[in-house]
């Protein structure tokens, strides 16, 4: 009997494929519950290592803050125009200020500072740590008696954790401040009744879910390009590929957390 090639060869390549994916995501865990211990230990914090931080931090954040506020917040007064102007026609206005703190503050803005993040930093340092592996640079760092993990991931983590907090505090307060001035404009008799209306949306639950939602993007994002290092060669095929499955993997953490959010928000 004549075995098919093609048949024979598909339990394999799945068998392959399997592997890969979980390898991957324990190189994610593993190296990632490294990279915390590290974060949390005095000695990764001496003076020489302070300097890479700051520097990172100052690379992941001041380039993109000031594009990323201003597209937030055009986006963001488009969007509020809209839903101001439809509630208005239907008559339901005692409803826009909730709608757009629900649909702005908690949802769009924590998931696309996290993909800005992502696209803006994470990822160009992640192939950066690549490169640096494939030339053997990381194994000429832990050769001359350094932690590679302690002296180039750690500062890259970091920094993309505080650019995503950082970010996300800063668009959340301009939407807070946009929205108000277009549902009660430039008066302050309305600010006691908007801070009861967002006291009211941001229960301890909601507050909670929402602190929670933006701390596990901003490690996702901060961690999975970084630490995880497809098997690949120095081709540029491969190269794509590697990005592709770097980012499948990211954008599935972050549609997994958004669902919990919605889960825990909603039922």
């Amino acid at each position: 009997m004549i075995r098919n090639p093609v048949n024979s060869a598909m339990p394999d390549r799945w068998a392959r494929e399997w592997t890969e994916w979980v390898r991957g995501w324990w190189q994610i865990i593993h190296v990632g519950a490294q990279i915390m211990v590290l974060a949390l230990a005095p000695s990764s914090y001496r003076k020489s290592q302070r300097r890479v931080l700051n520097r990172h931090i100052y690379l992941s954040t001041a380039p993109l803050l000031p594009g990323f506020i201003v597209l937030s917040t055009l986006v963001s007064l488009i969007i509020i125009r809209i839903v101001v102007a439809t509630t208005l026609t239907y008559g339901l206005n005692q409803y826009a200020l909730e709608l757009l703190i629900r649909t702005l503050v908690l949802e769009l803005l924590p998931i696309s500072v996290a993909l800005f993040v992502a696209v803006r930093y994470s990822m160009p340092q992640g192939k950066s740590v690549r490169d640096m592996r494939l030339r053997g640079e990381l194994n000429a760092i832990w050769r001359a008696g350094k932690d590679p993990a302690r002296d180039e991931l750690l500062p890259r983590v970091g920094a993309g954790v505080f650019a995503i907090l950082t970010l996300a505090t800063i668009s959340c307060v301009c939407t807070l401040a946009l929205a108000y001035l277009n549902v009660y404009g430039f008066k302050m008799w309305g600010f006691a009744s908007y801070s009861r209306s967002v006291g009211q949306i941001f229960s301890p639950v909601v507050a909670l879910i929402f602190c929670l939602k933006t701390l596990l993007f901003s490690l996702a994002v901060a961690l999975i390009p970084i630490v995880y290092m497809p098997q690949t060669e120095e081709s540029n095929f491969k190269v794509v590929n590697a990005e592709i499955m770097v980012l499948a993997r990211l954008l599935a953490v972050i549609l997994f957390v958004e669902v919990l959010s919605l889960v825990g928000n909603y039922y």
